[in-house]
């Protein structure tokens, strides 16, 4: 390729939400010459100790830029009766154009714009030898020079553009991850990095970026969590009455979320924050329905007359099939979309070939939230049938307890009076 200064980069498809690069370092001071030696130091200073999973480490200030420099020799303009406004005006207009009249069609106008042709505006001596007609200012008479004879040229290389935020000046240095690492591995080890290294005084370094984006999404579907965990607490107390219940099926959440890590580090697989924290919140409306079931269905036994025991045991006993069958069909369901298991309809009605393929790039997207479900949905099915009924049991025996020692200090008390 023969265009200068153009680079190729080849990135991976990303499904989802637009986000910063993976490694994103973002330098600020008030002092640009302070800023751009403290960048290209540290940024030697990271390519010198080579961290694990950094592609290629670039910055985006650009110090090259080629620039045309037209210096005007103040002191002959002024013998000559012309000012340095009616020399940048003269070459703005040469230029860019400046509007001399409107054309009017109907109701709608259209500017008139005159400047010189693209030849001569794209040649530097054409429009420096070209004549700028002006009064002058000592004489008061009309005279036309060439601006040449008050101006040279000087070709320079300056500054491509200089970022701010926060009403700080603020440099780059960006790069993509290797396959086999994860950013968040990348990250921890550039915070290592930067607390070893000396920073000058009034420069500042953060990561930002991914990382950034990462922290507000966590924060974001934090928030989701409580407030989904308390409209549940909420309608929970408000059907059965009770503290101890709603708890007790509220503790499937933390069960679920539990199965949610096991399978991720047995299976060493990534967590992806966005998707992986939908899938725990969606898991906190299904498994909080099979603990429901459980309890909702004891408390029917026992209303029928059953012992507390029993009820408990046979409402265990008869919801099994329901919460097995359910949570089966549900993880069935999803692990087609969690394989990434691809069909083409058209050629299995047409040729019969449905071209069936796994890991297409929809995985990329919904891969983590099947996963999070799968996972989590297996593991606090399983409790749902153990644990539940057993909570339920050492509930009942706990208020028992207390309502026993109750009446027996009440029966105490009466006999000493």
């Amino acid at each position: 390729m023969n265009i200068p200064g153009a680079q190729i980069s080849v990135e991976k498809n990303v499904m989802g939400p637009p986000t910063g690069k993976p490694v994103n370092i973002e330098i600020a001071s008030e002092n640009l010459d302070e800023l751009i030696e403290t960048a290209g130091s540290f940024k030697n200073f990271l390519d010198s100790i080579r961290i694990p999973g950094i592609e290629n480490l670039k910055s985006d200030f650009e110090n090259n830029k080629p620039e045309i420099v037209i210096d005007i020799d103040r002191e002959r303009a002024n013998r000559e009766g012309i000012s340095l406004g009616q020399i940048g005006s003269e070459l703005r207009t040469a230029i860019y154009g400046t509007e001399v009249s409107k054309y009017k069609e109907e109701e709608d106008e259209y500017p008139i714009q005159l400047r010189f042709s693209e030849k001569q505006r794209r040649n530097i001596n054409t429009l420096l030898n070209s004549k700028i007609t002006y009064r002058d200012m000592n004489s008061g008479q009309l005279r036309q020079i060439p601006i040449s004879s008050v101006a040279e040229i000087k070709y320079i290389d300056t500054y491509g553009g200089i970022k701010r935020k926060n009403l700080k000046r603020v440099i780059t240095l960006y790069s993509e991850v290797l396959s086999g690492y994860t950013p968040n591995e990348v990250v921890a080890s550039l915070n290592l990095a930067i607390r070893n290294y000396e920073l000058p005084k009034g420069t500042e370094i953060s990561l930002t970026g991914e990382r950034e984006d990462q922290e507000e999404t966590m924060i974001f579907l934090g928030k989701s969590m409580l407030i989904a965990i308390g409209l549940i607490f909420f309608i929970l107390i408000t059907q059965f009455g009770s503290m101890s219940k709603s708890m007790i099926i509220l503790s499937e959440v933390v069960f679920s979320i539990i199965g949610v890590l096991l399978g991720l580090t047995l299976f060493n697989m990534p967590i992806v924050i966005t998707m992986t924290g939908v899938g725990i919140v969606a898991l906190g409306g299904i498994v909080v329905r099979n603990g429901i079931l459980i309890v909702e269905f004891a408390d029917v036994l026992k209303s029928r007359g059953l012992k507390t025991r029993e009820a408990i045991i046979q409402a265990g006993k008869t919801r099994i099939t329901p919460v097995a069958l359910t949570a089966t069909a549900a993880i069935f369901g999803l692990i087609p979309l969690a394989v990434g298991m691809n069909i083409n309809f058209i050629t299995m009605f047409t040729q019969l070939n449905p071209q069936l393929f796994f890991g297409g790039d929809s995985m990329l997207f919904w891969g983590p939230l099947s996963w999070t479900i799968i996972f989590g949905l297996s593991f606090a099915t399983f409790l749902t049938l153990v644990f539940v009924p057993a909570m339920l049991l050492i509930d009942v025996k706990m208020k028992t307890g207390i309502a026993r020692r109750r009446s027996t200090r009440l029966y105490r008390k009466s006999l000493r009076k």
